[in-house]
């Protein structure tokens, strides 16, 4: 039976891979590449060097768009995790009933779509806004800010409380039992023991939320568009506003180049994030 397995395991493994490679690979490299062209498509690309990433960092616009979301992104991972994480211990408990249907409730918000999200939470804040006298979320973008920070952990806090529970249902009760024995409190347990023991789904949970929190872009779109004045946009509604908003051959090049640097900097920092996260797991 394993002879036949690896016989014919390219077999199988080829669809997959062939899929990999035109809808991943080939367009990646190929976007590589246009960041260094002018093009207003692939077929008219015109080779200029490194022009396209010079105006990148001369762009007020793309550095505003990061900073704003570094911003969103530590303060939207911090609250996820510590609400999902706090919710988890709750729903974790032997004496409260109804769990599963708590867990299920505060999962649904996670199937719902960005864009969808985005629309009905734009309408709610802004009738809250109007019930205050304030201007509404085109006008005011500390509203904006806060409103993508609310959206974001009612969608995302269902789904990280479910990696937390399971987190905790892992830890050895044998642990707990002694810490009792030994005079432990509640908080010492908390602190000592169960944080330890849940450090790997605290890496995972961290590490969704931080790219979930620098990819945003739907929610960001539909909630307030990057407005008022690209005030809350953030860096893939900014890339995206480069690339399409604005007509000519600099622009699509310009716009390529923010995608690719945008990519490096998701990619190293989640692997400094996980690294820093997963060198604290306990070895069970």
């Amino acid at each position: 039976m394993d002879k036949a397995l690896k016989k014919y395991a390219p077999l199988f493994v080829l669809p997959t891979f062939a899929a990999f490679l035109i809808g991943f690979v080939y367009p990646f490299f190929q976007g590589l590449y246009l960041s260094f062209c002018q093009f207003t498509t692939i077929k008219n690309a015109k080779f200029i060097g490194l022009g396209n990433y010079v105006k990148v960092f001369q762009d007020a616009s793309f550095l505003d768009a990061f900073w704003f979301t570094v911003l969103f992104a530590i303060v939207s991972i911090l609250s996820i995790n510590i609400i999902a994480f706090a919710l988890a211990l709750i729903l974790t408990r032997d004496d409260l009933k109804g769990t599963n249907v708590f867990r299920t409730v505060f999962f649904m918000p996670n199937l719902i779509g960005g864009i969808v999200l985005g629309y009905i939470w734009q309408i709610l804040i802004n009738c809250v806004l109007s019930l205050v006298a304030e201007p509404l979320l085109a006008l005011n973008s500390t509203a904006g800010y806060w409103g993508m920070i609310i959206l974001m952990c009612w969608q995302q806090i269902g789904y990280m409380m479910i990696i937390y529970i399971a987190g905790i249902q892992n830890v050895p009760e044998a642990l707990t039992e002694a810490a009792a024995i030994d005079g432990a409190t509640a908080w010492e347990t908390l602190i000592k023991v169960k944080l330890p023991m849940v450090m790997p789904s605290i890496t995972i949970c961290v590490f969704l939320t931080l790219t979930n929190s620098f990819k945003l872009f739907d929610q960001n779109l539909a909630l307030t568009a990057g407005e008022p004045a690209h005030a809350t946009e953030m860096l893939a509604l900014n890339i995206y506003n480069t690339f399409y908003a604005r007509a000519g051959a600099q622009w699509k090049g310009l716009g390529q180049a923010k995608a690719v640097i945008f990519c490096i900097l998701v990619i190293v920092i989640s692997l400094i994030q996980f690294r820093a996260t997963h060198s604290k797991e306990v070895q069970q």
